[in-house]
């Protein structure tokens, strides 16, 4: 049983799903209760909306009343919930939110913050961003998702992320009054396909059934209330910066229905970096790199004064503050912004990239949108306000803008507004490896979700019974060049010559930017299927490569495609003469079967010296217009047998 690689001879055409204009919704039996928190009745289950962020977290929901979202202010205590989770020393129960961050200075080795940074990557992706977190991260030589150690037992990131979803369901328990089960959770649009799935199996560990994962940008675009009026039709960009994530993404809502234009982003740019960079300013300054060594407790201290300076210097021109031990710590707004610039800089190189993938220019746009807390920072304000040539729209609070935004989704879902579709974008292309190590796309880059797309493919051995299908991400044509996503055999094809199986390989990437790939041979109906889960994400850097190779080297992505193209045809015509020869020498002269054999022997030194593409070529033409006049007579020979004794109505 040889198990070889789907190779694209034939390809059949390409079709593909778009989704309806309005979503069906499953009907669930009604249930009847009362909401203690607000004393109306309760027609049905509640469903959240949560921001599960990098630095903050909060959960949202539906008034009842005056169908307005609001964040949920459990006991006092503030709609945000700090994404801090402390292991006490006892072994007891984590600690999260508020209580947990004043242990980031006392037992900071214990604490784990800014863990959704660390959501479907594994240790090589973090570079040497490792070092700068206050907690262990290990480093077990592995593909699969980093482990934070915490005493002696190891934590995944979907693990710390679940502890931070229970408190924030707890909290909206208490407040309403009633059971919450169901939930809606953003991430940032340039999440990719495994840190989606971390996202949703983390809610699932915290007892919720994740409805949909929606991005944070369409969710900023809802809270604003853009696209809940029918008649609306606008254009508008979301610049999203948060603690630890940055995307931007273009949206055209019209008649209801949300279309996401273009996305781009970086999954390792926010707030943080502003903090760090602060941190590393001030230690330079004072001398203090020898001291920071193994000194967590120092660490943190001077992330959280970056963290205070930088909030302090939105509304001030200067900031001083003393380290334990008396070091004076000043920084001036000017000094700052310096520091900070070529962050925001990076995030305007994302914005005009994101223009022009949906073909748009700032005077196209109707609004701008501001959301996460780091867009407060002055600095970004101007610079996002000045490459718009427009007032950036600051209107709603940045910390509860997402959430509010998964709480008017969530209730989409519910069915209680039947008026509005969102349409997302995937953001880097999905195909298969074909003969030649070439990449397939099957679904592109910035393709609308949900969707279905699919080729058809057959095989190139005689008696081939199975299909290996390799599945990739990436912008390039060679899959060497990109992302390998997951592998699986189509088995138990039935042996037929080569080229006569048809297989579609069907790609499915749900609401959610989910990727679901099923392979069918049409004949015998055999089918397999993979949802892709793996088990480690992108870095930043890597998506940001993988978009900027596909340009600087798209004219020699073509040359290889296109020589490589020409040696499987060659390969494939060598294949197919040599069979042709030995099955019908009876029927060949000598001299036909001599030339044909030194112009087969001809067509592979060319391969073997790695002839150019013009010269594969010409030795084909050669070798087909060789072998075309035997062939027909051979074919009208088989014809001729094949009637003999039949009469033609």
């Amino acid at each position: 049983m040889q198990s070889v690689r789907a190779y694209s001879i034939y390809p059949r055409g390409r079709f593909a799903y778009r989704a309806p204009r309005r979503l069906r919704l499953t009907l669930f039996m009604a249930k009847v209760a009362i909401n203690l928190s607000t004393g109306s009745l309760q027609q049905e289950e509640i469903i959240v909306g949560i921001d599960l962020g990098t630095t903050n977290s909060l959960v949202a929901y539906i008034h009842p009343d005056g169908r307005q979202p609001v964040a949920i202010n459990d006991q006092g205590r503030g709609s945000i919930v700090p994404s801090v989770v402390h292991f006490p020393a006892d072994g007891e129960a984590p600690i999260v939110g508020n209580e947990a961050k004043p242990y980031l200075l006392t037992n900071p080795e214990n604490t784990i913050y800014s863990v959704k940074r660390l959501l479907g990557k594994n240790y090589g992706d973090l570079g040497g961003h490792a070092a700068q977190y206050g907690y262990k991260i290990i480093d077990d030589n592995s593909e699969g998702m980093v482990k934070i150690r915490v005493g002696d037992r190891f934590y995944s990131p979907i693990d710390l992320s679940a502890e931070i979803l229970k408190e924030l369901r707890a909290r909206a328990e208490h407040a309403l009054k009633t059971p919450v089960n169901r939930a809606v959770i953003t991430v940032p649009a340039y999440f990719n396909d495994s840190q989606r799935q971390a996202t949703r199996d983390a809610g699932r560990l915290a007892g919720l059934d994740v409805l949909r994962i929606v991005n944070e940008p369409t969710a900023a675009a809802l809270a604003y209330g853009i696209g809940l009026s029918p008649d609306e039709e606008k254009t508008v960009a979301v610049y999203d910066l948060g603690g630890g994530t940055f995307d931007v993404s273009i949206l055209r809502i019209q008649q209801g229905i949300f279309e996401v234009l273009s996305t781009n982003g970086d999954t390792y740019l926010g707030g943080d970096d502003m903090d760090r960079l602060l941190v590393e300013h001030w230690t330079g300054q004072l001398g203090l790199a020898s001291q920071l060594g193994g000194n967590i407790p120092l660490q943190q201290e001077l992330r959280l004064l970056a963290e205070q300076a930088k909030k302090h210097l939105s509304q001030h021109d200067d900031f001083q503050d003393e380290l334990t031990g008396g070091s004076a710590l000043r920084i001036s707004k000017a000094e700052f912004n310096a520091l900070i610039q070529p962050l925001v800089d990076r995030t305007i190189t994302s914005c005009r990239q994101a223009l022009t993938d949906a073909q748009l220019s700032t005077a196209d746009l109707d609004a701008v949108l501001l959301v996460g807390g780091s867009t407060r920072v002055p600095l970004v304000y101007e610079s996002v306000s000045t490459f718009f040539g427009q007032q950036a729209n600051n209107s709603l609070n940045p910390d509860e803008v997402v959430a509010l935004g998964a709480a008017i989704q969530a209730d989409i879902l519910a069915g209680n507004r039947r008026d509005v579709l969102l349409l997302d974008v995937t953001p880097l292309t999905l195909g298969i490896e074909t003969m030649g190590g070439l990449m397939d796309p099957i679904i592109g880059r910035n393709s609308k979700i949900p969707t279905k797309a699919g080729r058809q493919y057959t095989t190139s051995v005689d008696g081939q019974v199975n299909l290996k299908i390799s599945v990739y991400q990436g912008e390039r044509d060679l899959v060497r060049e990109n992302r390998k996503l997951a592998e699986f055999d189509l088995r138990g094809i039935p042996a037929m010559p080569a080229g006569l199986p048809k297989v579609d390989v069907n790609f499915i990437l749900n609401a959610d930017g989910i990727l679901k790939v099923e392979a069918i041979e049409l004949r015998s109906n055999t089918r397999q299927a993979v949802e892709i889960k793996p088990q480690n994400g992108l870095t930043d850097e890597q998506v940001e490569q993988m978009l900027m190779d596909s340009l600087v080297h798209a004219k020699e992505d073509v040359a290889a495609r296109m020589i490589i193209e020409t040696r499987t045809m060659a390969e494939q015509l060598i294949y197919q003469v040599e069979r042709f020869v030995d099955k019908n020498s009876q029927y060949l002269t000598e001299e036909e079967i001599h030339e044909t054999a030194a112009q087969v022997q001809n067509l592979k030194d060319v391969l073997a010296a790695n002839g150019d593409k013009d010269a594969i070529m010409r030795t084909v033409d050669t070798l087909e217009e060789l072998t075309s006049p035997f062939a027909e007579r051979v074919m009208n020979i088989s014809i001729k047998q094949a009637m003999q004794g039949k009469r033609i109505e």
